[in-house]
């Protein structure tokens, strides 16, 4: 699949870390409902087709729907959905776009799948290891984090109405 230039183009700055923040506390607040609606429908109404009202209720309180490996896995699968799709596209979560920052490649084109799956997994990582790897960025002579590095990637800093041009 070739790349797609992304526009505005130019040569942006690199995004600081509060700006990443914010656009990832945007984005936790949507994925969290997107979850929830993904858990809603799963259990209540494919597992409600499988199994029935009355033994679902049973399963449920016998505390059995708890850590539902299928359940767990199409919500991984939706929460990289959802990055894959921005960040594929046009570069820009909703949150980034509300906070002015973009994931390219060093040539301003749109990153790949591939790009974007190294992103989703190192960044778990690097949530995981109590965001060294965000924190990353603070010592990085070019403000980049564990999953802009790995993917070779950059996030950048869009100036104020470079959409509107």
């Amino acid at each position: 699949m070739p790349k797609h230039q992304l526009r505005p183009s130019g040569d942006f700055p690199a995004a600081g870390l509060i700006r990443r923040f914010a656009a990832i506390f945007y984005d936790f607040l949507l994925c969290v409902a997107m979850l929830m609606v993904i858990t809603l429908i799963y259990q209540q109404v494919v597992l409600r087709l499988i199994y029935g009202g009355e033994r679902l209720r049973q399963l449920a309180d016998q505390g059995l729907l708890a850590g539902d490996p299928v359940l767990s896995t199409l919500l991984v699968f939706s929460l990289f959905g959802f990055f894959a799709k921005f960040w594929t596209h046009n570069g820009q979560t909703l949150g980034m776009q509300v906070w002015g920052i973009r994931v390219q490649n060093k040539d301003g084109s749109a990153i790949s799948l591939w790009q974007a799956l190294l992103r989703f997994v190192i960044a778990i990582g690097s949530w995981l290891a109590l965001g060294l790897g965000f924190f990353w960025s603070l010592w990085d002579k070019e403000k980049r984090t564990w999953h802009d590095i790995y993917s070779e990637t950059r996030v950048v800093h869009l100036p104020k109405g470079a959409h509107k041009k």
